[in-house]
């Protein structure tokens, strides 16, 4: 069986969740909160290799009209870097995540948690929804 890592890139906190050995479920695991690019690298490439993730979902942030701008060229950069310490074989694919962010405050809105309370697990949240809209699409 094979694991898929979805990991929400951001500046200061990079959320990251994995599939279950089936591929049906999306679990969400502690972000990584560092503004330096590669010891979120290093990070994200450990965690892989603790959960055997053979595929790196990396969520893409498009524009709302589907270009890419400057927080999409940072992406592209981290995944450069992430391929490097990656195992070989491990497939890195991008995903749309230009709603992930609005569909994980959504679902904390819904457990009647807002704001501030919310924030640290956003991110994680944000790839749990990534993570699923992969899963659904693509079985591992």
């Amino acid at each position: 069986m094979t694991r898929a890592l979805a990991v929400d890139y951001g500046g200061r906190r990079t959320g990251l969740a994995v599939s279950d050995a089936v591929g049906i479920t999306a679990l969400p695991l502690d972000s990584i909160n560092s503004t330096d690019l590669q010891e979120t690298v290093d990070g994200v490439v450990r965690v892989a290799i603790e959960k055997e993730a053979t595929v790196v979902l990396l969520g893409m942030p498009y524009m709302p009209d589907g270009r890419e701008g400057e927080q999409a060229a940072r992406v592209r950069l981290f995944a450069s870097e992430l391929k490097k310490g990656l195992p070989k074989g491990t497939k890195i694919i991008f995903k749309d995540e230009r709603y992930t962010t609005k569909a994980a405050t959504s679902l904390w809105r819904q457990a009647g948690i807002r704001g501030k309370q919310a924030k640290p697990f956003l991110d994680s949240t944000a790839a749990v929804v990534l993570l699923r809209e992969y899963l659904e699409e693509t079985p591992i």
